[in-house]
């Protein structure tokens, strides 16, 4: 992308745009240091080796030429060759996404703005001053009036059972499935391993359980559910299905869902920090198909990069489920929640922008790190500009104060966020499968093409931050199934 004016929506950071001249020599020294060895290594030893031939003499390099042994020559190419070979052979096999799906709940779940209102105004365990800060925090929060709640949600008082979350829960998984089956045409039946999460919802039998009932899967499939993970656990499900693609025969299939159920994690009491969640999570499922066969695929999964501190007890207790005074049960967010995503973000890309980001951008991050610890420890930090190193960013839309902890961290641009800023406000925090709803958002508004590369960051409970890193190898169909934006996209971005 070409260099924009970097500022923040919600004006936590503005700069000004590059001078002319700076941009000028910005990209100069980019492409010099990410083309080192092609600028000046190379023509360098290539005038070295030049210069040494013309002083021996055309008759010097024959005889030495000549006195070479066989052994040697053949050293000297099959050794290259062998360790070429083996490093291949031990590079771990490449896991493919074949395509995604995900769910846009019925018409009849559909929650505005007012009506989210008018029934917390009218629930027998919200006093005014509960009232008024749900609703403070709803118009705070960067939702709209077409994010989705199951309907046992829109009673008053809300009900809450195990059939009515079991109903959610087949609702959005069944759909996006469904999707997902039709896009790419696979039989359920080539289906080798599947992977499901959700937080607080854990029936028993098992989501997958559930799925290999609902499809018919065949009875030797590997399957696996993670539960407890929070927000973040759909970058770890695709961690554990690329793990098991990797010990499973060559074109193998896994199918992964990401859901959460918003029916179970409903709080009925007066806490404000645990009636947050009702503010913002919303019914949401994605279903993705990854595969070790290229062939039909449309993403390669480049790299995982995991980081937790659940062994800080102020991380491990920021987003917490637990009982209130009066014994109610709900997700204490504690105030604490943004600093620690910022501090656990910092930590994933360290991480992570060593694998990623280009050499200009470590040589200018090393030359400040070794100015602040020689010169002033006062010195700020280079920030890396990992736009360098994508094109696309889907930053889990967990809350507008979360985006704008990431925008400001990252210094990345208002296009940057949008689809995560466009995905809370159409959909809310759909937990987990946000990432694919924002991937969704990019692809409806065409702005993938082959050879970008796209960021996913997730935060959850623990606390964690994981990535995930993409290479779009295939642009998208035009396939109008499964594209969740297909009725709003045109409305976009507000």
């Amino acid at each position: 992308k070409p260099e924009k004016n970097r500022h923040v929506h919600s004006g936590n950071m503005v700069s000004s745009p590059l001078h002319p001249n700076k941009h000028l020599l910005k990209t100069l020294y980019q492409l010099l240091v990410n083309n080192f060895l092609a600028v000046v290594v190379v023509p360098a030893t290539a005038v070295g080796v030049l210069r040494k031939a013309a002083q021996l003499g055309p008759d010097e390099l024959l005889t030495r030429l000549h006195g070479l042994r066989q052994v040697h020559v053949f050293l000297a190419v099959f050794l290259p060759l062998a360790l070429a070979t083996l490093c291949l052979m031990r590079r771990p096999r490449s896991v493919y996404l074949v395509d995604y799906a995900c769910c846009r709940p019925r018409p009849n779940c559909r929650v505005s703005m007012g009506s989210f209102t008018e029934n917390a105004r009218n629930m027998p365990y919200l006093d005014d001053g509960s009232f008024r800060f749900l609703t403070r925090m709803l118009e705070r929060s960067g939702l709209g009036d077409q994010t989705y709640l199951h309907p046992s949600l829109h009673n008053i008082p809300p009900r809450c059972s195990l059939s009515d979350s079991r109903d959610e829960a087949e609702q959005v998984i069944f759909a996006a499935i469904d999707d997902l089956l039709a896009k790419t045409g696979i039989s359920p039946g080539a289906i080798d391993i599947i992977v499901t999460n959700c937080t607080a919802f854990n029936p028993t039998p098992s989501f997958t359980d559930m799925i290999i009932n609902k499809y018919k899967l065949r009875s030797d499939i590997r399957d696996a559910h993670i539960s407890g993970m929070g927000c973040s656990a759909g970058v770890i499900s695709m961690e554990v299905a690329r793990n098991l693609l990797r010990a499973a025969p060559r074109g193998a299939h896994a199918l992964v869902v990401s859901t959460e159920t918003t029916s179970l994690i409903n709080y009925t009491g007066k806490n404000r920090a645990m009636l947050l969640p009702a503010v913002l999570f919303r019914m949401g499922a994605a279903a993705v198909l990854l595969s070790t066969s290229k062939s039909t695929s449309r993403f390669r999964l480049t790299h995982v990069v995991r980081t937790l501190t659940a062994a800080q007890d102020r991380a491990y207790r920021c987003a917490y489920q637990e009982e209130d005074e009066e014994g109610q049960t709900g997700i204490n967010l504690s105030k604490d929640l943004v600093a620690i995503a910022g501090e656990t973000l910092k930590a994933n890309i360290v991480a992570i922008g060593s694998l990623v980001l280009p050499p200009s951008e470590k040589l200018l991050f090393a030359l400040s790190f070794v100015a602040r610890k020689v010169l002033n420890r006062k010195t700020k930090l280079y920030v890396p500009d990992f736009r360098t190193a994508f094109q696309h960013f889907c930053i889990h839309s967990g809350g507008r104060a979360v985006i704008d902890a990431v925008q400001t961290s990252l210094c990345l641009s208002d296009e940057d966020v949008e689809p995560s800023r466009m995905t809370l406000h159409r959909f809310g925090n759909t937990s987990s499968s946000s990432l694919w709803y924002e991937l969704a958002y990019i692809e409806a508004k065409r702005r993938t093409r082959k050879g970008d590369r796209v960021w996913m960051v997730g935060f959850g409970s623990g606390f964690k931050c994981n990535s995930a890193v993409w290479e779009c190898i295939r642009s998208p169909s035009n396939s109008p199934i499964g594209a969740p934006w297909a009725d709003s996209i045109h409305h976009y971005p507000v």
